[in-house]
């Protein structure tokens, strides 16, 4: 079962309606705002808490142990990045040089869309080269 250990956590103002993005990776856009994450690419700036509407507060955890989706199967001790979706993948240090390795899985997911515990740190989120 999923578990969080939080870090640092700040708020945001959500740029779109993200009531069904909980535990999906946001990025910071250019009015300061927050959005799901959209490209493998985003630097991500945290992972979302809650599940705001457009315009609500944005609780965001940049570092710590959060609750993520996965977006595909992960083994325990993965590393991992942002999807285009917002969801956590798998992320292949030396491979996947345009990805931001921001992460590490604490917990295996079996499919896309389960719910797992991982290490963050999106604050020195580095490319996986």
């Amino acid at each position: 079962m999923a578990y969080e250990l939080p870090g640092q956590v700040a708020t945001f103002t959500a740029a779109a309606d993200l009531s069904a993005k909980q535990y999906y990776f946001v990025k910071i856009t250019a009015d300061n705002t927050v959005n799901v994450c959209a490209a493998v690419t985003d630097i991500p700036i945290g992972v979302l808490q809650n599940a705001p509407a457009s315009g609500e507060a944005a609780s965001v955890m940049l570092y710590g142990i959060s609750k993520v989706s996965a977006n595909e199967a992960v083994a325990v001790g993965s590393n991992i990045g942002t999807g285009d979706d917002g969801q956590a993948d798998v992320v292949a240090a030396g491979t996947d040089t345009t990805v931001r390795l921001v992460g590490q899985a604490l917990e295996a997911a079996s499919a896309a869309g389960e719910i797992i515990s991982c290490a963050i740190n999106c604050i020195n989120g580095a490319r996986a080269a």
